[in-house]
């Protein structure tokens, strides 16, 4: 009996054996959440004393802090996904548990175009799914586009503060050590800019919970030359600060 990739057998039932109330109850927490890939971020507002823990995620590997930080009055939780799509996609599935429904994820990503620098920001709004977690929430298709409305209301708080942006396609892999230069090449054809291994993910979880959810993308190594330059010795912290409160800003601004 042929049987089709087991990527491909997408069941759209929204039951599963294990679902997140099962390990999760929902509390009160902000509508907004920040899903921060910085950690050196998050824990500069723990030492400033500007986010308070909220909840603990608990996994094999120890504690995940869900914290809240108040801008002008308004709440918005903050929180780190790990590494890579199942991690994250667990963690989002875990905190949309716990009642937040607006999501902005900030974080960095190779970049496929030398002539991006380091710190640009990218906007992504469209996901080529070359990672095998987006598979579960999605009906099996090579990309999964990002919500317009949502793509926009980031556009909109970039511009308000006069910040460059690239609205772009990206490339979410689960193998950075198999990035070769056709992939590469390839992945440039079609319109991608950068290279992550979560957008695509998170964006399937968003679309499949019914929360809203858009990334912003800062510059990191480069891929698009002939040799990879890991850009060493670039100054990121400022540049990793401005995104998170781009990511802050624009997450309020979702209504």
């Amino acid at each position: 009996m042929d049987l089709p990739l087991p990527l491909l057998e997408f069941d759209p039932s929204p039951t599963a054996v294990i679902e997140p109330k099962h390990v999760i109850a929902a509390k009160d927490v902000p509508d907004c959440a920040v899903i921060c890939f910085f950690q050196d971020v998050i824990q500069n507002l723990v030492a400033q004393k500007r986010a308070t823990l909220i909840h603990e995620l608990r996994s094999d590997m120890g504690i995940h802090p869900v914290y809240e930080i108040a801008i002008d009055g308004r709440r918005v939780a903050v929180f780190h996904p790990g590494i890579g799509a199942p991690f994250a996609a667990a963690l989002m599935e875990e905190v949309i548990g716990l009642g937040c429904t607006k999501f902005v994820a900030c974080g960095a990503c190779g970049v496929l175009d030398s002539t991006i620098s380091v710190g640009h920001v990218l906007i992504p709004n469209c996901a080529v799914r070359d990672e095998g977690t987006s598979f579960h929430y999605a009906p099996p298709s090579r990309e999964i586009e990002f919500d317009p409305e949502t793509v926009g209301t980031i556009e909109k708080t970039l511009q308000s503060r006069e910040v460059p942006y690239r609205v772009t396609k990206t490339w979410t892999t689960d193998a950075f050590y198999r990035e070769t230069p056709r992939r590469v090449a390839t992945r440039r054809s079609e319109g991608c800019l950068c290279v992550e291994m979560e957008a695509a993910a998170l964006c399937a979880v968003a679309r499949f919970r019914g929360v809203k959810f858009g990334q912003l993308l800062s510059g990191g190594d480069d891929l698009g030359g002939e040799l990879w330059d890991a850009r060493a010795g670039v100054e990121r912290r400022s540049g990793r600060e401005q995104l998170f409160t781009l990511a802050v800003e624009a997450c309020l601004a979702l209504g």
